[in-house]
């Protein structure tokens, strides 16, 4: 709508000689009950036409309506003036629509953003907090690809500390030598089982000292199982082979167990960071801000940054020691990223439980004047519950993501098997199609709603095919194709003499949104945008689909394609705008 933003400023200039900039011109989709289709907010613009907004509104339409052959139309509500678009300028828009091959995409921007996400520890499986993680990081950043960014997908692997050396011990002490071939369990699940067997006895180990008489907390520290923990991973730190060669195992067992899930859900990275290489940066950083007087020194030697005129408190950087904290790692992952990149911006998908670390992290590496710390973004989510007793745990208390996509398959087969609608599909594709709706279903529920939201997912709700889930998109792009097939559809056919009745119109104008909505989502880092136009849109559709005269029987010629060319390019956006999801779009449901 750029064409109407500088005609109005035209207007502006022509009725009141003022010369405004184009953010003066704020324009809306009119709404429902008035007619049009685009409304200017006059309300700023009355400063430079000294009259009321009703008067400053006739003035402006009345010009826009003899000067802009795109416009037929307006009337006036108060401070809104409402645009009545031609029938052609539809038609026009909609026409090269049709005939793009690329509908929707945009140039390249120049820019480059990281996105990094998933980010798991490697002593246990991925768990629905996971999926959430990773289905938000992957949707981001195919959204900020689509909107024209060069994307890198990162994940930094916390494949060290205490948490690893628990499953290596237990597995050591109690193993026998299992391993995912001779158990049959996935590496990842198989060095979580051990990580749980840890817990379970040292909680033994503490109940016995503090039935002889130590506090809980001197029984935490001195309980046999946490000192060999903690001796181990001196050893690694110390670089002892035997010990090494045993993360890397145990390590590679993970990593497998990892990759499955992660083909599974639809994710993928083009650079893997470890922690195991990291820990130790971040201390040249602590030095270049002693020099600066960022940071400061107390009287044991540890170094701190006062952050309390930032409204934050005093944080540690280096322990006494010299050693790293979490934060002194992260400045230097931080920078070394910097590094291989260059990045405009750097995202971290990240849950709500680290938003305290993040204002710190980046209040830090912007004190310490690295320029590139204004482009950091922490994408804060909320947490994911299930409906109490609405799924099983395999250890009791997290929701296992392999346990998570099982079963949502299996629902989607058996409310799919109970509408009988795949009775004659070959055993693949039905495979096929339950794995694409299960995968669909919980992918859309959880992008539907904004990140920064606490959700509440239910399996079974997700999976309904006329609600307001993936499914319901999925099976109106799988409507779409079989009409498309059925209907001698003719693409590039002329459309002269076309009338629009009021669906078509609102067909014509949401498809046309498309682009913006990329922009949009991708500026907002939300997916929410995406998925939540995209269902409007496949609403939209099925309204149109039972509003018109069905076009296969009734109908021919020019009417006829152009209706069918609305089914062809809805079919594309909602197949194309759902990929950016992570979500298949079957051809056949």
């Amino acid at each position: 709508m750029d064409f109407i933003v500088e005609a109005a400023r035209k207007a502006i200039q022509e009725l009141y000689g003022a010369d405004v900039p184009a953010d003066v011109i704020s324009l809306q989709e009119t709404r429902k009950e008035f007619e049009g289709q685009v409304t200017i907010v006059v309300f700023p613009i009355v400063r430079y036409s000294k009259k009321n907004p009703a008067e400053t509104a006739e003035d402006i339409g009345a010009y826009l309506q003899a000067n802009v052959p795109e416009i037929t139309a307006y009337n006036v509500v108060k401070g809104f003036l409402n645009l009545v678009l031609s029938t052609e300028y539809f038609l026009n828009i909609f026409h090269a629509h049709t005939l793009a091959a690329s509908f929707g995409e945009i140039a390249p921007n120049g820019k480059r953003v990281m996105v990094e996400y998933s980010s798991p520890n490697t002593n246990k499986p991925l768990h629905l907090g996971h999926v959430r993680n990773n289905l938000l990081g992957y949707s981001v950043a195919e959204l900020l690809k689509a909107s024209g960014y060069d994307v890198i997908k990162v994940n930094l692997v916390n494949d060290r500390g205490i948490h690893i050396c628990k499953s290596m011990l237990a597995w050591q002490k109690w193993g026998n030598g299992e391993t995912p071939e001779n158990s049959g369990l996935k590496g990842d699940h198989l060095v979580g089982k051990y990580y749980v067997i840890f817990d379970a006895e040292y909680k033994k180990e503490i109940k016995t000292l503090t039935e002889a008489g130590q506090s809980e907390e001197q029984a935490k520290k001195a309980a046999p199982l946490i000192v060999e923990a903690q001796q181990m991973l001196q050893k690694w730190e110390a670089g002892d082979q035997e010990v090494i060669s045993l993360w890397e195992k145990m390590n590679g067992w993970v990593y497998d167990g990892f990759g499955i899930t992660y083909a599974n859900l639809g994710v993928d990275f083009d650079r893997f960071y470890y922690e195991s290489n990291t820990y130790l940066l971040g201390k040249d950083n602590i030095q270049e801000g002693l020099d600066k007087g960022v940071f400061f020194k107390k009287e044991d030697g540890s170094v701190w940054i006062d952050l309390t005129a930032d409204g934050l408190d005093e944080k540690l950087v280096l322990r006494a020691d010299g050693t790293s904290v979490y934060i002194t790692q992260d400045i230097g992952t931080a920078q070394l990223k910097q590094d291989d990149y260059q990045m405009d911006e750097s995202i971290y998908v990240v849950g709500n439980e680290q938003d305290y670390h993040f204002k710190v992290l980046f209040l830090i590496l912007d004190k310490l004047g690295k320029p590139w710390a204004k482009g950091l973004y922490h994408l804060s989510y909320g947490m994911v519950d299930l409906p109490s007793g609405k799924m099983k745990s395999r250890e009791g208390t997290v929701v296992d993501a392999d346990d998570l996509i099982a079963e949502m398959i299996e629902t989607a087969r058996q409310k799919t098997e109970e509408l009988g609608k795949t009775n004659d599909f070959p055993e693949a594709d039905k495979n096929e199609l339950y794995r694409n709706i299960g995968l669909g279903a919980l992918k859309y529920f959880l992008l539907k709603v904004e990140p920064k939201k606490r959700l509440l997912f239910d399996p079974n709700e997700s999976i309904d095919f006329q609600g307001h889930t993936g499914p319901f998109i999925q099976y109106t792009h799988a409507r779409i194709r079989s009409l498309l097939a059925k209907a001698e559809y003719q693409p590039g056919a002329e459309l002269a003499g076309i009338e629009l009745s009021e669906t078509e119109l609102d067909m014509l104008m949401l498809l046309s949104k498309y682009p913006q909505q990329i922009v949009d989502a991708a500026a907002a880092h939300s997916p929410a945008v995406m998925a939540n136009y995209l269902f409007e849109l496949a609403k939209a559709f099925n309204k149109f689909y039972h509003e018109i005269p069905p076009i296969v029987k009734t109908e021919a010629g020019p009417q006829k394609q152009f209706r069918l060319n609305i089914c062809r390019v809805t079919g594309d956006v909602l197949k194309k705008g759902m990929s950016l999801l992570g979500i298949v779009v079957p051809e056949r449901m």
